[in-house]
């Protein structure tokens, strides 16, 4: 889905129905900072308001998610490669995060093996501490690649309101997690829980 065309989509028939962007969050029950975000195309609506928005811009899902008013003809086929585009986001997210586990799997292996030559296996000791220099430089960076892909896996979903967002690099990797949920405070209702991560963002 392309995000800045749908946001200036939203933004186009908002102001055709000749709202504000403060109308139309309280029309919705959001803020004005969660509709500014969806028009800059940082963000895009979660599940249950699709059809509330919809309903107050007059346009049906289908053509939210083509960022763009639709003819009878091309609706059907439309659809069918929206579809195809939900299938495809969750499958390159479900991509990721099996990389990133196999790049957490061996970098294990890895660092495990060198650890292990330069503490059993006779050898000077410039190239021992060597080894456990390399050894921990392999093990941060396959951490850090395996951080990177599971966070742009997807989005993480916030267990009270909702709302799917991606976080900062910073927040991400300092958030307490269990495997598959992480503690973080959501942009849209300020709730500091754990969040699930999921597959479409």
């Amino acid at each position: 889905m392309d995000q800045l065309k749908i946001g200036k989509f939203i933004a186009e028939e908002r102001k055709r129905k000749k709202y504000t962007q403060r109308d139309l969050a309280d029309l919705l029950g959001i803020s004005d900072k969660t509709v500014s975000k969806w028009e800059r195309g940082n963000g895009f609506p979660e599940v249950s308001l699709l059809l509330p928005l919809c309903n107050e811009l007059e346009i049906t899902v289908n053509e939210l998610l083509c960022g763009e008013r639709l003819q009878e003809v091309d609706y059907k086929k439309k659809a069918e490669e929206n579809m195809v585009n939900l299938v495809k986001e969750a499958q390159e997210s479900k991509k990721k995060i099996m990389i990133s586990v196999l790049v957490v799997l061996l970098t294990l292996v890895a660092t495990i093996s060198i650890l292990v030559v330069a503490s059993y296996i006779p050898m000077s000791q410039w190239i021992r501490i060597l080894l456990y220099v390399v050894g921990v430089g392999i093990l941060a960076l396959g951490i850090g690649i395996a951080c990177i892909l599971d966070r742009e896996a997807g989005a993480f979903e916030c267990p009270d309101c909702g709302e799917r967002f991606v976080p900062d690099m910073k927040t991400y990797v300092m958030a307490p997690h269990t495997l598959t949920k992480r503690k973080m405070t959501c942009p849209k209702c300020g709730a500091t829980k754990y969040c699930r991560h999921v597959m479409n963002k």
